[in-house]
């Protein structure tokens, strides 16, 4: 069903904010392009940009197509879950080591933001980041052959593939 038949043809802007957002780093999407699909001339130019500067005081923002928001949804909106599962295993990883539970934490924390916003601010492939830090038979290839036995990118991608999954399911049951 198009979105202006069960609203009563009311201008409708759908956003995906992620948790995030409760500190101004959301990764929003929003369906605008869908919005002027289905509601035609109900949407105004006016609304996506009220919307955006709403949205964009949060974090930041894309525009997306309706039929990716369950993908969206699985990514964007649990992956913040299975990053905060990544810290906590780097910081229990610390305090193994040796580290002061609150040294590793601070320390797991600021790392997955500092390699979050070099992928943002430097434009490079995380792949490229990945082997600047990675010398041969080093402390880094070391740990990420430990990753790659326990198919650490592999399980993070049926992650979002279960989650994209479950809210396919969720907006049938709902629909019905």
């Amino acid at each position: 069903m198009c979105w202006p038949e069960w609203s009563g043809h009311q201008r409708i802007i759908r956003v995906m904010p992620n948790t995030p957002s409760a500190v101004g780093e959301a990764a929003s999407a929003s369906d605008t392009l869908y919005l002027v699909m289905c509601l035609g001339q109900m949407a105004r130019k006016l609304d996506e940009e009220r919307f955006s500067r709403l949205f964009k005081a949060i974090g930041k923002i894309w525009t997306a197509d309706e039929k990716y928001f369950d993908a969206i949804t699985g990514l964007s909106g649990s992956g913040p879950a299975y990053i905060y599962l990544a810290i906590e295993a780097l910081a229990d990883g610390g305090v193994a080591a040796g580290l002061p539970r609150e040294l590793a934490l601070g320390l797991a924390s600021q790392t997955v933001l500092g390699a979050a916003a070099m992928v943002n601010q430097t434009g490079k492939h995380p792949g490229q980041l990945k082997d600047a830090v990675t010398s041969p038979a080093g402390t880094t290839i070391a740990g990420i052959q430990e990753l790659e036995k326990g198919a650490f990118r592999s399980t993070l991608m049926s992650a979002v593939l279960a989650a994209t999954k479950r809210c396919r399911e969720l907006s049938q049951s709902k629909s019905l």
